[in-house]
């Protein structure tokens, strides 16, 4: 925007701290921050947030499948979806996409080539108000991963790729009952032995090679890669051998505290937070924050968790507001190399959330990108 915006009587969170004060954008970056009081529009004591920067949401799914065999029109989903994440303050997503497909999840190869077309209309239409980047998730037992990746990789908004495994009895589903617990809606107890049975050969064929290959892949293209689920301290250490920058979802201790002492961050997902735990018996988000072993926050599979984790991680868990709001917004952007934005300081993007406290609950009244008012 060419002329000068200002809000004040806005409790402005940046990265060192809390400042009662004024900001001041101008064509599109912030231009200054001052304290106390000044002229301009008035915020009435709400905070001004960082836009959020959102790694891993499979929010996108969920739009183009909204219930099991149920497709949606692929650019439908996405303005819905995009909407629904600009609504949470959310300014910067990575739409993660599964890649790596068997018979149960076939859906998701519909999904992934439905979405990455959508975007690209929806973008070339101007009809998005985040800005989308996408997050390839690759499962490593799937024997056609790897082909499915390349193919991917010819899509420009490309910016972060992920290894993970599912198979059952590892990483995040190393106890064998919270698998058949959480997929039992699902299958009947044969079919449960049979999936078992399939997917630990599965693993057992094509995890090892296909692993080295999509490394391989992320260096020839400079593309920053994560680990999924790491378990314990050798999974760390396989990902630090391999390059890896992001540990996503660490479910021990054990393996958060690896991945800190040889220089991976961690993402953590903000439903962990505000739910008070893992949905699937892995170690609670909040319990790393208190050690120092977190962090970024991720909004996983609920867009609006970002901004109530943020809160939630200050009130009842003492954790410095601004470094609670850096987990979802410096610190991530600084994992994917986005330099611009993540923080309100000037020269910096003007991605901003205002957010309201109600009753305990934070509340996104208007977010702004580039200086534009969006919500």
């Amino acid at each position: 925007m060419s002329s000068d915006t200002v809000f004040t009587n806005a409790r402005i969170v940046t990265r060192t701290g809390v400042l009662d004060g004024s900001l001041r954008i101008a064509d599109g970056k912030i231009a200054a921050i001052d304290a106390g009081p000044g002229g301009g529009r008035d915020m009435e004591g709400d905070y001004l947030l960082p836009g959020l920067v959102d790694i891993h949401t499979d929010n996108l799914e969920k739009h183009l499948e909204p219930r099991p065999g149920v497709t949606w029109p692929g650019l439908a989903a996405i303005v819905a979806h995009d909407r629904q994440i600009a609504a949470a303050g959310i300014t910067t997503v990575f739409d993660s996409l599964y890649v790596g497909f068997d018979g149960a999840s076939s859906g998701r190869r519909e999904a992934l080539d439905v979405a990455t077309g959508a975007l690209a209309e929806a973008a070339e239409g101007r009809i998005l108000i985040s800005d989308h980047m996408l997050h390839l998730r690759c499962e490593l037992g799937a024997p056609d991963v790897v082909d499915d990746l390349t193919e991917a990789l010819g899509q420009p908004r490309v910016r972060l790729v992920s290894v993970m495994d599912h198979t059952p009895g590892q990483r995040q589903w190393r106890n064998l009952d919270h698998w058949r617990q959480f997929h039992s809606k699902r299958y009947s107890r044969e079919e449960l032995d049979a999936t078992i049975h399939e997917r630990v050969e599965a693993q057992q064929l094509h995890a090892e090679g296909n692993r080295r290959r999509i490394v391989a892949l992320c260096r020839e293209r400079g593309l920053p890669l994560a680990s999924h689920d790491d378990t314990t301290p050798d999974h760390v250490l396989e990902g630090v051998g391999d390059g890896v920058r992001i540990s996503e979802f660490p479910t021990t201790f054990e393996a958060a505290r690896c991945a800190h002492e040889h220089g991976l961050a961690t993402v953590m997902g903000a439903p962990n937070i505000v739910i008070g735990g893992s949905h699937s018996g892995n170690v609670a988000a909040h319990d790393l924050a208190t050690e120092g072993l977190l962090d970024g926050l991720a909004s996983d599979y609920v867009p609006i968790s970002m901004i109530q984790a943020i809160f939630v991680l200050h009130r009842k868990w003492n954790v410095p507001l601004s470094e609670a709001v850096a987990m979802a917004s410096a610190n991530p952007a600084e994992m994917v190399g986005l330099t611009d934005r993540g923080r309100l300081e000037a020269g910096r993007r003007a991605d901003l959330a205002r957010v309201h406290m109600v009753g305990g609950v934070a509340v996104v009244r208007e977010v702004w990108i580039r200086g534009e008012r969006v919500m």
